[in-house]
């Protein structure tokens, strides 16, 4: 089923930093696709939309904005958007336009973190769209050195912004999220390496040589969220990968990404993703079906 999702061939030319496209549509017509290029995308009276941005779908509101990383398969279809005037702008620009030094800088930090977590997908707060939406919208006015200098300023406020929220799961759109802690990273990848087997926070606690409640402490105060839910996230993640790639039963699927009864999983599919594994597959086939 992956296969069938397309894979865009973007006119951003090497010679230039970024493209931008600017336009009024009555529906969505482009199938699920993924691309090289790193896109912000705003959407405006498209209300009743759907979006599906990795394993993360979601209907939309009268405003959206996000920011979709490299190679993360994403698509937004028409499902009960009524509005025959959708409005669309969508900037997209080279994952490499920052060199990895120049991010390291401190004053670009903001800016690293963001573009770290857009392999994921970000979703940014309605304030914030509406601070950044004249600015979205007056940016195709902007010719050289001027529109790269306002993109970059966009880019800072919305690594500044709050309320940000990514979208897919890590362990589906394979992002790597940096932690600044070698005991965090590790017990990620233990945790990745073992998902299908039963693990407990004292096991993973040993490798960070720490008790269970500090590293329970520690674990959350990094990652920001608690271990047992990271865990879940993860095991989420994996089976949502094996819902699209695989024809593997919905009993399979669970199995073996390490849930030990079925409608447990069911149920915590359905919190965590807003419908059913069933729901899922058959969302996911829908963006994609143009090239079964």
């Amino acid at each position: 089923m992956q296969n069938n999702i397309l894979r865009e061939i973007t006119p951003l030319t090497q010679s230039d930093c970024f493209t931008i496209f600017s336009r009024v549509k009555t529906e969505f017509d482009f199938p699920m696709h993924c691309h090289e290029e790193l896109e912000l995308n705003f959407i405006m009276n498209a209300k009743g939309a759907k979006r599906i941005v990795g394993d993360h779908i979601d209907e939309i509101d009268d405003l959206e904005l996000v920011l979709v990383g490299s190679n993360l398969p994403h698509v937004w279809q028409t499902h009960k958007c009524k509005d025959k005037e959708i409005r669309e702008i969508t900037i997209q620009f080279h994952k490499d336009l920052f060199d990895d030094k120049f991010l390291r800088r401190n004053q670009l930090s903001f800016i690293r973190n963001m573009l770290e977590k857009s392999a994921r997908g970000i979703l940014f707060s309605r304030q914030t769209i509406e601070q950044i939406k004249p600015r979205l919208i007056l940016l195709n006015q902007k010719q050289g050195f001027d529109s790269v200098l306002e993109l970059l300023s966009i880019l800072h406020d919305l690594s500044i912004s709050r309320n940000m929220h990514t979208l897919s799961d890590a362990t589906f759109s394979n992002a790597e999220l940096s932690y600044n802690s070698r005991r965090i990273e590790r017990s990620i990848e233990y945790m990745n390496q073992n998902f299908q087997k039963p693990i407990t926070l004292t096991e993973v606690a040993k490798l960070a040589n720490m008790t269970d409640v500090s590293f329970s402490r520690f674990f959350r105060s990094r990652t920001g969220i608690t271990f047992m839910d990271s865990l879940l996230e993860m095991r989420l993640g994996h089976a949502s990968r094996l819902l699209i790639d695989t024809t593997q039963s919905v009993a399979e699927v669970a199995y073996n990404c390490g849930f030990n009864n079925i409608s447990n999983f069911n149920r915590l599919f359905k919190k965590k993703k807003g419908c059913t594994p069933k729901e899922f597959r058959e969302s996911y086939s829908y963006g994609s079906r143009v090239f079964i």
